[in-house]
């Protein structure tokens, strides 16, 4: 992982420069845009958004035959207050995630995605996975929820930072399952997956990459899937959903920009986003980082976004669920 926070410029080969002319050729908007360098601005070095931010950039530097800089900014709203403020003409992007509308649901937040920013096109989707210790008497969501209704408050689980998919995906499982389970939080994820190993928690929902080791070594049990439909990321594995119908959690990673930037120009990006997210390339890429390619319409994008607030607000004021 690369720390601290830097710029990223991704220089295109000569292949790259060639394969820009096909793009060019085949945008249904033309290729005046884009006429000089991207910035797309992201999250922290490492994380979800900008690794994924950094592929995206190679795929439309190569795809417009114009440098694409990955910016990162640090972690929270900072990303997010800079694109809101920038120059609305399409040359300063956001790469942003779930908690850029989430977060707002729980606590005063400087931007509001629906009015400060254009969605232009889902990325990809991360679902996560619940898994329990060995000793927990479960081997099926359904023998779970059994459990903890017999012993209300007794099973705990653990959690990211309020606000975070790791935080509202047990809660919005308690509150559809009807159950009361603990909440642990912790700051630190190598922590928390001790706890885990060791059996002082309980259950947790994880990525792949951090609790799917421990399952193939059999240290963890996997139960099922938090994506509405079963994800080849976790083979075999059932959802979530299908024992409590209409479930659904897990990160999602999108691009967007600032509000007003011209229609024309939100088409270009979109058109040349769904493209590179279409080729083998990408796909395969992504599922390697623990990710599944999700590229959709802007207002396919704006959908997403408006559900996950209904249902998860209604949830976070039902459950009374409070930030830290």
């Amino acid at each position: 992982m690369w720390s601290g926070t830097k710029t990223i410029v991704f220089l295109m080969t000569a292949a790259a420069a060639s394969s820009s002319v096909t793009w060019a050729q085949t945008s249904s908007v033309g290729s005046a845009y884009p006429t000089k360098p991207v910035r797309v601005v992201t999250s922290g070095v490492g994380g979800g958004n900008d690794v994924i931010a950094r592929l995206l950039a190679q795929g439309l530097s190569t795809g417009w035959g114009q440098q694409v800089i990955v910016e990162n900014r640090g972690s929270g709203v900072l990303p997010g207050e800079v694109v809101s403020q920038a120059n609305p003409d399409g040359y300063t992007l956001l790469a942003g995630s779930g908690g850029l509308w989430q977060l707002p649901i729980l606590q005063k937040a400087p931007t509001d995605v629906l009015t400060d920013f254009a969605p232009v096109s889902l990325l990809a989707r991360a679902p996560t996975v619940l898994v329990v210790h060995p000793a927990v008497a479960a081997n099926s969501v359904k023998e779970l929820i059994a459990l903890a209704k017999a012993k209300p408050g007794v099973l705990n689980f653990s959690t990211g930072a309020t606000g975070s998919t790791s935080h509202l995906a047990p809660e919005l499982f308690k509150f559809m399952a009807g159950i009361d389970m603990a909440r642990i939080p912790y700051k630190s994820g190598a922590t928390e997956i001790v706890d885990l190993l060791g059996g002082q928690v309980q259950l947790s929902f994880g990525t792949a990459a951090s609790v799917m080791p421990h399952v193939k070594a059999g240290k963890l049990r996997a139960l099922a899937v938090t994506s509405a439909q079963p994800s080849p990321l976790f083979p075999g594995l059932p959802t979530i959903a299908s024992t409590l119908p209409g479930y659904a959690m897990g990160s999602v990673y999108g691009l967007l920009a600032p509000a007003k930037v011209p229609a024309a120009i939100i088409k270009r990006i979109n058109e040349s986003t769904v493209r590179f997210l279409a080729t083998p390339e990408a796909r395969e890429k992504l599922l390697t980082l623990g990710v599944e390619a999700s590229p959709s319409t802007p207002d396919e994008f704006t959908a997403q976004i408006k559900s996950d607030v209904s249902r998860i607000g209604k949830m976070v004021k039902e459950a009374g669920i409070r930030a830290d």
